[in-house]
């Protein structure tokens, strides 16, 4: 049986057992000296249990994690049993000011941590970060999109060689779970170092909250929380769960204009038509395919290219396609898995090859 939840103190406000309370932590200050404070809820419930935060818009521009969060705070009701709960909507206020994905100092918060008193801006606010949030809590969970003009099939991402991590990495209940420690700099990757165990969710584009995210995100994290025993429910799976290890970009070899063959969450084959270059007027140029077997995990979302920009992300799955698709062909249509598939097929025209053919051999009978 656990004992009686602590008092915690975040910016120098506690919240005692059975408190919920809202703080305004100070991360930085105006030109005019006045504080810039990050929101968070504080959720301390009355027994003990782990201190887990959720954090968003570390990136400014990445909205749908602070959707999620949003979410759980206006949602169904959080009625924690036990541990305590930081919900922070936005981490990066200076950007999230401005849709930006960057500090005004065009640093990337990002890559700053663990951060130092004396330096930058983003180096001071990562120190905050790291020193009223992070030394607090047991586990985190951090929310991200994809960067500008490109959207993510969602998929969490996580160093699995800790035994915590790789607990909440897979009960969050994405069908992909990244393995790796992060960029150097990264928030999650130094949180892990100071004994935080901590995850990203990577989900959909930037600047908007897209529905089919929403609940993914949600969902997840509710089942984390359900996973450490401090929220009551069962959690839900996903139609199946592989760990990948690799992946690989598809690049454009010339300029032009695309035409996609695949959308995210696809399944591919190596030697598969991932998407057609043609001139502006018009004109076949050459033809992107699959190196890989493998799970379309990221695509560009704008088909105007220049030589060497990323058009297709591919995960190489840990378990084969056969059994994945297996597994997909026979998930109900009403599940939020197959919706994602469904709702993300709406954000890039998509043709297949052999109708791109068609048309091509038609305008030469011309």
């Amino acid at each position: 049986m656990s004992g009686r939840s602590k008092k915690l103190v975040l910016g120098g406000v506690s919240v005692r057992p059975g408190e919920v309370k809202d703080i305004r932590l100070k991360i930085s200050e105006t030109y005019t000296g006045d504080p810039i404070a990050t929101p968070i809820r504080v959720i301390n419930a009355r027994r003990s249990g782990p201190c887990v935060f959720v954090s968003a818009a570390i990136h400014g521009d990445e909205l749908t994690g602070t959707g999620i969060i949003h979410e759980l705070l206006n949602g169904d009701p959080l009625e924690l049993k036990r541990g305590t709960l930081l919900l922070v909507p936005v981490v990066n206020v200076f950007g999230f000011e401005n849709h930006d994905r960057y500090l005004p100092d065009r640093r990337d918060l990002n890559r700053q941590f663990p951060g130092s008193v004396t330096g930058s801006l983003a180096s001071r606010i990562a120190k905050t970060f790291m020193e009223e949030i992070v030394a607090q809590c047991q586990y985190g969970v951090d929310l991200h999109a994809a960067a500008a003009s490109r959207t993510n099939f969602p998929n969490v991402r996580a160093d699995l060689s800790m035994p915590e991590v790789r607990r909440i990495a897979r009960a969050f209940g994405c069908e992909l779970v990244i393995d790796g420690a992060g960029p150097v700099g990264c928030m999650r990757r130094e949180a892990c170092r100071k004994g935080c165990a901590t995850m990203i969710l990577e989900a959909g584009e930037p600047l908007k909250v897209e529905p089919a995210m929403l609940e993914i995100g949600v969902r997840g994290v509710r089942n984390v929380l359900m996973e450490l025993d401090m929220l009551d429910g069962e959690r839900i799976l996903p139609p199946y769960q592989t760990t990948v290890r690799k992946t690989t970009w598809i690049r454009a070899e010339v300029g032009g204009f695309l035409r996609f063959h695949v959308k995210p969450g696809d399944l591919v084959k190596h030697g598969q038509p991932v998407a057609s270059n043609f001139t502006i007027l018009g004109e076949h140029q050459n033809l992107l395919v699959s190196p890989v077997d493998g799970v379309v995990l990221g695509m560009t979302t704008i088909p105007a290219v220049k030589p060497g920009e990323p058009v297709c992300h591919i995960a190489l799955p840990g378990r084969n396609l056969k059994s994945i698709r297996k597994a997909v062909n026979a998930m109900d249509p009403e599940d939020i898995h197959q919706r994602v598939r469904d709702d993300m097929a709406t954000r890039i025209q998509v043709t297949t090859h052999d109708e791109m053919d068609d048309a091509l051999e038609s305008a030469g009978d011309d």
